[in-house]
């Protein structure tokens, strides 16, 4: 082979490698989508809408109690639908993430130890890093739709 081609064809192989190696990384990437992130409060009622969830009554930072690391993710609200006819107030949590969750998921708990009057009905529908609460007992129907909404929602980007 002649020396002035040589060059030429080096040139078109690593041409070709680096396409080929590009060309993977890109696969690799697109076939890994990014994890999922939850819905702001607007997505939430949107999946609970689906579900067959009506709100009403909705108060941000209601936390239910005196507790000022719950004032951000907190909002009370009324709910029924599904076969829960008359509207039940619920305490709904939506922390921005797993770290925030897990950091004060048991302040939830204590927090709803000041308004709930009968801790034998006393409800918790959670999908990390969302959680609601309330006095119950729920419809089971309404139970079943709020935690399939919540679950929706906690993966919905």
């Amino acid at each position: 082979m002649p020396p002035h081609t040589a060059p030429g064809r080096l040139t078109a192989l690593v041409v070709g490698a680096a396409l080929a190696v590009a060309l993977v990384g890109c696969r690799a990437l697109a076939g890994t989508p990014p994890p999922p992130t939850p819905a702001d409060f607007a997505g939430v009622v949107s999946f609970l809408s689906a579900a067959g969830i009506g709100v009403a009554g909705v108060r941000t930072g209601d936390t239910g109690c005196a507790d000022p690391k719950l004032v951000g993710p907190a909002i009370s609200l009324q709910a029924s639908g599904v076969d829960q006819v008359a509207p039940v107030p619920i305490h709904l949590y939506l922390f921005k993430n797993q770290a925030s969750y897990q950091k004060l998921r048991s302040n939830v708990d204590a927090c709803a130890a000041s308004y709930i009057t009968d801790p034998a009905t006393y409800e918790v529908v959670e999908s990390t890093p969302f959680v609601a609460v309330g006095q119950g007992p729920w419809a089971s129907g309404f139970t079943a739709a709020l935690r399939s909404a919540l679950d929706r929602a906690a993966g919905a980007h």
